[in-house]
């Protein structure tokens, strides 16, 4: 319990975090932008081939009976059509454009958090670096896609539909904030076996700080900054060594 209300509290500092600086403000912002402008653009793809689509799964019946029927599998269709576009735009975004602001967001974080950045990138050409991460990205951004659409086929054809159902958005959460925590770790070259161990070992604090991701609205503004929390747990929990001393405090009390 301790664990996932320090999720929740690591979240919402990095958030207070980032607002209050300007650097870390103006990326956290391109990168709400980006995600929406490419989930935008997959969405109306989608639309604009809505009817074939439809036309491919039921033509509209003759009769009035099944109309309804029809209309109502219309609508369904849409909604899970623009989910999926918007999915894809977000892996798209994730993937091309936002791995490399959030490594941005965290390098900046740590290195006013600790006063350093431990990083093996030195070690590495720079366009070699950038293709690591994008390298990395691809299976902390597609494990949970697989999951997740595992858990919706067990919740179509089990029993325990009703129990995944309230997994299956939980178990998003967690990921999302995978994402944000693997940040550190990625950037230090570590094993991406050892980074799982590490998701899991810290499962109660993932499962804090990305439960907020699901409120809607409010967990558009909470994803633009969860680099900056997850980045400060990481330092200040996990690698405290690199923290910074605070400067000891002059005595004002006279020399005996």
């Amino acid at each position: 319990m301790r664990s996932f209300l320090q999720g929740i509290a690591y979240n919402f500092k990095g958030l207070k975090f980032g607002l209050r600086n300007a650097k870390l403000l103006l990326l956290g912002l391109v990168r709400l932008i980006v995600i929406i402008l490419i989930a935008v653009v997959a969405a109306a793809v989608i639309l604009v081939n809505y009817k074939e689509i439809l036309a491919l799964m039921w033509h509209q019946p003759e009769s009035a009976w099944l109309t309804w029927l029809w209309y109502v599998t219309s609508w369904l269709l849409a909604l899970v059509l623009i989910a999926i576009s918007a999915l894809v735009g977000f892996l798209v975004a994730q993937l091309l454009f936002s791995v490399f602001i959030m490594d941005l967001m965290s390098q900046i974080t740590e290195r006013k958090a600790s006063g350093q950045v431990k990083s093996s990138e030195t070690h590495m050409a720079k366009l070699s670096y950038l293709f690591y991460l994008l390298r990395q990205e691809i299976p902390r951004a597609t494990l949970p896609v697989l999951i997740s659409l595992l858990l919706m086929v067990l919740a179509w054809f089990t029993p325990i539909g009703p129990l995944l159902t309230i997994l299956s958005p939980l178990a998003a959460g967690v990921f999302l904030a995978w994402d944000n925590t693997d940040l550190v770790p990625a950037r230090r070259l570590e094993p991406f076996g050892k980074r799982l161990v590490f998701l899991r070992r810290h499962l109660g604090f993932h499962l804090g700080f990305g439960v907020l991701f699901l409120i809607p609205l409010f967990n558009i503004l909470l994803l633009a900054f969860a680099p900056v929390g997850a980045t400060l747990y990481y330092v200040e929990q996990i690698d405290p060594s690199l923290v910074a001393p605070s400067p000891p405090v002059a005595s004002t009390e006279p020399p005996e």
